[in-house]
């Protein structure tokens, strides 16, 4: 059985009752604390704090606090309550702002080829924009065709700089754009327990054997990155979030690693 400690049930108990909460009492919380682009009319800054306790569904919190049951009692033995709750919500808040960095740069890329487009309105130069920055889109095929053969066309142009503007304003302006749920802030933990435990055998669904905690921190470190970079059409999952709260892990720890004269 796990041997559940203080701070770690308290935060499962809080995110289980901020689902409940997102599901039945506040459904708009959802849309209020969840983290959206910095400039989307959806976005406050307590975003960055509030994203972290809020989840998609109860697959998504299950995920989540079976990794913060697994990783977080023993962090919190050695460091303690304050220090661990501490630990927790700055790589759930770091996390957040290095996933708005990133996201703010997909965006000012998706403005560019918003802009490109229109100095060159053509049929390949539309079907190139949609593959590139909306490869989940669909239905514009037979207008890309249309410029090709005609390109000279004014509705046909007018129509596709009206979609590429709309698709564009709609990613802005979307209240289905923010990015929720605990997967940063654990991240931060997976980092931190495979640095101070590293050769902790722990078990990995499906495989049969255990696998020492640096083994399984660098593994996923390495799955983020490769789906990071290579988002395939469907994947909703903030990669970089996840990346960003190892990250701040790593800061944290070196930091506390180099004044721990002062700390323990």
């Amino acid at each position: 059985m796990f041997n559940i400690t203080p701070t770690v049930r308290n935060l499962l108990i809080a995110n289980v009752l901020f689902l409940v909460a997102q599901n039945s009492l506040l459904p708009l919380l959802t849309q209020v604390g969840s983290l959206y682009p910095i400039g989307s009319p959806y976005f406050y800054p307590w975003q960055f704090f509030t994203y972290m306790f809020l989840h998609a569904d109860w697959g998504h919190l299950f995920s989540n606090m079976l990794g913060l049951i697994v990783f977080g009692p023993l962090l919190e033995q050695r460091w303690g309550a304050s220090r661990f709750l501490t630990f927790w919500l700055i790589c759930g808040v770091g996390a957040g702002l290095l996933y708005e960095g990133v996201r703010g740069f997909e965006l000012h890329r998706m403005e560019v080829a918003r802009q490109e487009f229109h100095q060159s309105p053509t049929g390949p130069e539309y079907e190139q924009f949609f593959r590139k920055t909306f490869p989940d889109a669909s239905g514009y095929e037979p207008l890309a065709r249309a410029m090709a053969q005609d390109p000279s066309n004014s509705e046909y142009i007018a129509a596709a700089e009206r979609n590429v503007d709309k698709a564009v304003s709609d990613t802005w302006n979307s209240p289905h754009g923010g990015m929720l749920g605990a997967s940063g802030a654990l991240f931060g933990l997976i980092f931190a327990f495979a640095y101070l435990f590293p050769n902790t055998q722990l078990f990995l669904f499906p495989f049969p054997f255990p696998i020492a905690a640096k083994y399984l921190a660098f593994g996923y470190t390495m799955l983020e990155l490769y789906q990071g970079i290579h988002r395939v059409p469907g994947d909703n999952v903030a990669h970089f979030a996840h990346l960003g709260g190892l990250l701040i892990g790593f800061i944290v720890v070196k930091f506390w690693e180099g004044g721990r004269e002062r700390f323990y």
